[in-house]
């Protein structure tokens, strides 16, 4: 490329506390505007803020999964700006001693490895939401604005990375696998439709290997897509403008989907606005050894090691270790499912077809569906021993889903056993040739379809219950032995 593209990401993660950042109002997202308040997340006079300790592990537990190194000792500090959703007219955040520094993300791009830089991870108090008047039904609202405070207050982590990332497809890569390990700790759900999960981006670009050029924040990237289209579209806009012999101006631009183009906000601000200083109602945090290997060792494996071990150890295609390692839930039902049924591709199969199709059908999560992997296994193992055809296997499958209950009653009940009795179903075998020679003459000129057509009129008469396996051989044979005569 002409020029070098530097981007850098700043994620704001909501933490999945039950209680907020320094006091005990609920954060539980959809209760009713400023239902979830109180003096301390309102900053009425003479309240004191207390620590949630959950907050700071789980900003811990993080950090060590991005390889960062802890701070033995760090203090809060106030940021003062105002702004209508900010009730105290500062933020309680961190600034030069943020909870954790110096780590990466390693992922891969195009099947090629890649790791990033992490410049910082730290912790901070949420604002609260604005809900603006063109956003009601109601006429007489719609020149107002109004603030819903329930969100002040939530502890929110704030994950920087270096301006590492050369394109916007290495930034949509960086932010999945972001994600996924978030979700991987159970630090946050990282629901960006409910304000979980936010980021914006900060864009320059460069003649190749020269330094960081004029940078602008990119705001207003509602989704992973968003965050991609907006990059790209900058990219082309600050190209332009180099091209042309124009400068860049340092502001933050506001991405509009719709029109699929970046437009001015606002000068960019500088540290030095927001006049930090200390948190005076705060003590510092310190983090000794003991704390920090405790939350080491309660780490679960992580995505791409999983992913790694998936491939190594059970002999999947890539393809199938990045779905099934995809969520942690996905890939403990699998490995439950394997101890039950120890054949992994196989396993794999099932789970990527019907059992997500109708997880997603459902709309589920995997600890709320029915079926256990124990019971997944005994399924495959009556697939296998030829109990069950493939096709009757899906409809025991779905009433499984639909119950919970064991495959074993499922069979008993409807009367589902594959019919394997050879005399039986050579008699059925015979009745399909005589009622259809036009096919059976077919098959003996070659045409391999009409073979398809008989063994699907075996089916028919058997109610699907018919062993293929046995049907396909029977046929051939009784047709075989017809053109001997």
């Amino acid at each position: 490329m002409k020029y070098q593209v530097n981007i850098g990401l700043e994620v704001h993660v909501e933490l999945s506390t039950e209680s907020k950042l320094f006091c005990g109002c609920s954060t539980k997202f959809g209760a009713p505007p400023n239902s979830q308040t109180c003096s301390i997340c309102l900053g009425l006079p003479g309240v004191l803020p207390v620590i949630n300790k959950k907050s700071v592990e789980y900003v811990l537990s993080t950090a060590l999964a991005l390889n960062c190194k802890i701070s033995r000792f760090c203090r809060f500090v106030r940021k003062n700006y105002y702004y209508p959703d900010l009730p105290k007219n500062y933020q309680i955040s961190q600034y030069d001693e943020p909870l954790a520094r110096d780590g990466y993300l390693e992922f891969k791009v195009n099947s090629k490895p890649r790791r990033v830089e992490i410049e910082r991870v730290h912790l901070e108090e949420d604002a609260g939401k604005l809900i603006h008047g063109e956003d009601t039904q109601n006429l007489e609202d719609r020149k107002a604005s109004f603030v819903d405070y329930n969100r002040a207050g939530i502890p929110l982590m704030e994950i920087v990375s270096q301006p590492e990332l050369r394109s916007p497809e290495e930034a949509y890569q960086y932010l999945v696998n972001l994600k996924r390990i978030l979700r991987y700790l159970k630090v946050s759900d990282c629901n960006m439709e409910e304000g979980s999960l936010r980021c914006d981006a900060n864009i320059s670009i460069t003649p190749a290997r020269e330094k960081l050029g004029t940078k602008i924040e990119l705001k207003n990237m509602n989704s992973f897509k968003d965050l991609r289209d907006g990059l790209e579209s900058e990219v082309k806009r600050q190209s332009s403008l180099l091209d042309r012999g124009e400068k860049v101006i340092q502001e933050t631009r506001l991405w509009n989907p719709k029109k699929k183009r970046t437009r001015g906000m606002r000068s960019k601000e500088e540290a030095h606005d927001y006049r930090y200083f200390p948190e005076p109602d705060l003590l510092p945090v310190e983090v000794n050894e003991e704390w920090k290997e405790n939350l080491k060792a309660e780490l679960p494996e992580l995505p791409l090691r999983r992913y790694q071990r998936f491939i190594k150890d059970y002999g999947l295609p890539p393809y199938d270790a990045g779905i099934l390692t995809d969520a942690k839930d996905l890939a403990d039902y699998f490995e439950k499912c394997v101890v039950g049924f120890p054949h992994p591709k196989g396993v794999s199969n099932w789970i990527m077809g019907e059992f997500l199709r109708l997880v997603k059908k459902a709309n589920l999560s995997i600890p709320q569906v029915k079926v256990s992997p124990e019971q997944i296994g005994s399924l495959l193992a009556q697939m296998k021993e030829g109990t069950l055809s493939g096709k009757l296997a899906k409809l025991v499958f779905e009433e499984m889903f639909k119950t919970g209950k064991a495959p074993e009653k499922i069979i008993e009940e409807k009367k589902l056993v594959q019919i394997t009795d050879e005399l039986k179903l050579t008699n059925i075998v015979e009745e399909v040739v005589k009622e259809n020679q036009g096919a059976v003459n077919d098959f003996k000129k070659g045409k391999k379809e009409a073979l398809s057509f008989l063994i699907g009129q075996i089916m028919k008469k058997t109610k699907g219950k018919a062993s293929p396996q046995v049907v396909n051989r029977l046929l051939k044979e009784g047709i075989g032995s017809l053109e001997k005569l």
